[in-house]
C-alpha cells in the first residue's frame, strides 16, 4: 500500500502477497487474526484515532526486521515498530493497511562485567536490562515510573527518563551503540562498547529518540555504572504546590539528591485511594529527595534540602535511611498514572521547563484545570523540569472530553511561552506531533524533514509521528 494509493484498494492488494512474507518468516511471526490484531491498535495513550493494522510481526531477530522492512518498501507499505506497548504519546498506534513490527519476542540481555556494557535486544524490559546488571553488582540509571513493563527498545526510541535522572542523565547518556535497520532492510551497526569514540558523525544520538521514524532499533549497547550506595530519604510536605516548586528551585541551586519528585494534592490522593500507605490527605504537595551518596555526604546533602524545604514553608520534614521505607515513597509516585486511570480517561502530558519556571507552570497548569473545568493534577521530575500534569475525564462524555483536549493543548502552549518543552521524555508521537512546529520552528522543521526523506524516501516508517505523513 502507497501512502499515496486508495487505502482500500492497496489494503487488498497488501493481503494478497502477506502470505509471501510469511513465508520468509518464523512459524507463527505473522499475525492477521481480527482479535489478535485489535490489541495492537493501540499503546498506553489509548489514541481514539488508532487504525487496524493489515498484519503484525512479532520478529525473532534482525534479520525478522529486514525481512519486513524489505517487503514492506517494495510494496510502499507503512511499518510501525512497536515494543512493549507503553508509550504513552501514540508512538506506536497502528495505522490502516499498514504492519504492526513488534519487537516484545527480541528479550535477549548479555552482560559484560569486565567493560562494564549490557547488550540488549529491544523488547527486554528495562527492569530485565537492570536485573541482569545487578547479578553482576552493575546499574543501569535510567528508570522510567513504567520500568517494570516498559521496553529498552522504546526507551531508546523515545529518550525515556526517570526518577534518578536529575543526577545520571536519560536513556541517550547510556547508549553507546546500536544495531538499527533502515527502511530499505539495510541493517548497520553504529557505535560500540567504547566510553570514548568520536570517529565519523554521531549517528549513534541521531536515532536515539527518532520514534521509530528513522529505523528500527535491533540491538542496543549500553554502559553500566557501579551499584550505588543504599540512599536516604527525604519526604516534606507543603500547602501548596508553588510552595513545594519554590523549594525544588531552590534546592536545584544548592545540590543535585539523585532522586527530586513531586506530586501534588490530587495525585497523592489518588495514589493514597489505591494503594492506602497513609500519606497526607490534606498536604497540598509532597515533595521526595533522595540522595545516594556515601552516609556523611548524603546527610550533608539531605541538609542542604531539609533547609530548603524550610525557607520555603515546608508544614512536615520526614528523613529516613531504612532503604524499603524509602523505596515506598517511590513506589507512591510511581503509581501516579495508574492510580488516575482509576478516576477516567486520561490524557498524559510530559512538559518540562528550565527549573526556575516551574512554579509559574504548576500554577497555570492550576489556572488551566479551572478555566476548562477539567481535572490535572500533577505529578513531576521536578529536579530538572519535567512534569507530568495528568488530565483526567470521564470516559463517554463528549463535552468533557471536549474540555480536557483543549486544556492538553493549552498546557503545552503554556510551556512552550516559558521557554519549555512539549516533551521532555515521552516523545512527541502522535499526539503531540501539531505542536511540535510552535517549537522547532520552521528551518528546524525543515531540517527535521530534510533528515527524515534522506533515511526513509519513501515515508513508511512511522507515519504521523513527529512529522505529517503528506509532504508539504
Amino acid at each position: 500500500m502507497s501512502l499515496t494509493d486508495n487505502p482500500a484498494e492497496a489494503a487488498a492488494a497488501g493481503e494478497v502477497e502477506l502470505a509471501a512474507l510469511a513465508a520468509q518468516l518464523p512459524a507463527g511471526a505473522l499475525l492477521t487474526d481480527p482479535d489478535l490484531l485489535a490489541g495492537y491498535r493501540q499503546d498506553w495513550a489509548r489514541d481514539p484515532d488508532a487504525g487496524t493494522p493489515l498484519a503484525v510481526v512479532r520478529a525473532t531477530c534482525t534479520a525478522d526486521v529486514q525481512t519486513v522492512l524489505r517487503w514492506a518498501s517494495a510494496r510502499r507499505v507503512p511499518v510501525v515498530p512497536r515494543g512493549a506497548g507503553s508509550s504513552l504519546s501514540g508512538g506506536s498506534t497502528a495505522v490502516d493497511g499498514g504492519i504492526t513490527l513488534s519487537t516484545e519476542r527480541m528479550r535477549e540481555v548479555v552482560v559484560d562485567p569486565v567493560t562494564r556494557v549490557a547488550v540488549a535486544q529491544p523488547g527486554a524490559l528495562n527492569v530485565e536490562v537492570k536485573a541482569a546488571a545487578a547479578a553482576h553488582g552493575l546499574w543501569y540509571p535510567p528508570d522510567p515510573s513504567s520500568f517494570e513493563i516498559c521496553s529498552i527498545g522504546g526507551n531508546a526510541a523515545t529518550n525515556a527518563g526517570g526518577l534518578c535522572c536529575v543526577k545520571y542523565g536519560v536513556t541517550t547518556d547510556y547508549v553507546l551503540g546500536m544495531e538499527v535497520v533502515l527502511a530499505d532492510g539495510t541493517a548497520v551497526r553504529l557505535g560500540g562498547p567504547r566510553l570514548k569514540d568520536v570517529a565519523g558523525l554521531s549517528l549513534t544520538k541521531l536515532f536515539v529518540g527518532s520514534e521509530g521514524t528513522l529505523g528500527v532499533i535491533t540491538e542496543l549497547t549500553l554502559r553500566l555504572l557501579p551499584a550505588p550506595p543504599v540512599g536516604s530519604t527525604l519526604v516534606a510536605t507543603f500547602a501548596s504546590i508553588e510552595a513545594a516548586a519554590k523549594a525544588v528551585v531552590s534546592c536545584t541551586a544548592r545540590v543535585r539528591p539523585s532522586m527530586l519528585e513531586l506530586m501534588d494534592n490530587g495525585s497523592i490522593n489518588a495514589v493514597e485511594d489505591m494503594i492506602s500507605m497513609g500519606l497526607d490527605r490534606d498536604a497540598g504537595a509532597l515533595l521526595l529527595a533522595r540522595s545516594d551518596a556515601p552516609a556523611p555526604a548524603a546527610e550533608a546533602e539531605l541538609e542542604l534540602v531539609r533547609e530548603s524545604c524550610v525557607a520555603n514553608g515546608a508544614d512536615e520534614i520526614y528523613l529516613t535511611s531504612d532503604p524499603d521505607e524509602g523505596e515506598a515513597f517511590a513506589v507512591a509516585r510511581r503509581a501516579a498514572f495508574p492510580a488516575m486511570e482509576r478516576r477516567g480517561a486520561l490524557l498524559l502530558e510530559d512538559v518540562g521547563v528550565p527549573v526556575p519556571e516551574l512554579p509559574t507552570l504548576v500554577r497555570g497548569v492550576r489556572e488551566i484545570a479551572t478555566a476548562q473545568d477539567t481535572e490535572i493534577v500533577v505529578v513531576a521530575h521536578a529536579g530538572d523540569g519535567n512534569t507530568h500534569p495528568i488530565i483526567a475525564y470521564p470516559p463517554g462524555d463528549a463535552a468533557a472530553e471536549a474540555r480536557a483536549r483543549i486544556a492538553f493543548g493549552e498546557v503545552m502552549d503554556l510551556a512552550l511561552s516559558l521557554g519549555g518543552t512539549i516533551t521532555g521524555e515521552h516523545g512527541v508521537g502522535r499526539l503531540k506531533a501539531p505542536w511540535l512546529p510552535a517549537q522547532l520552528g520552521p528551518e528546524v522543521m525543515a531540517l527535521t524533514r530534510r533528515i527524515k526523506d534522506a533515511l526513509d524516501p519513501l515515508g513508511i516508517l512511522n507515519p504521523g509521528v513527529v512529522l505529517s505523513p503528506t509532504r508539504t
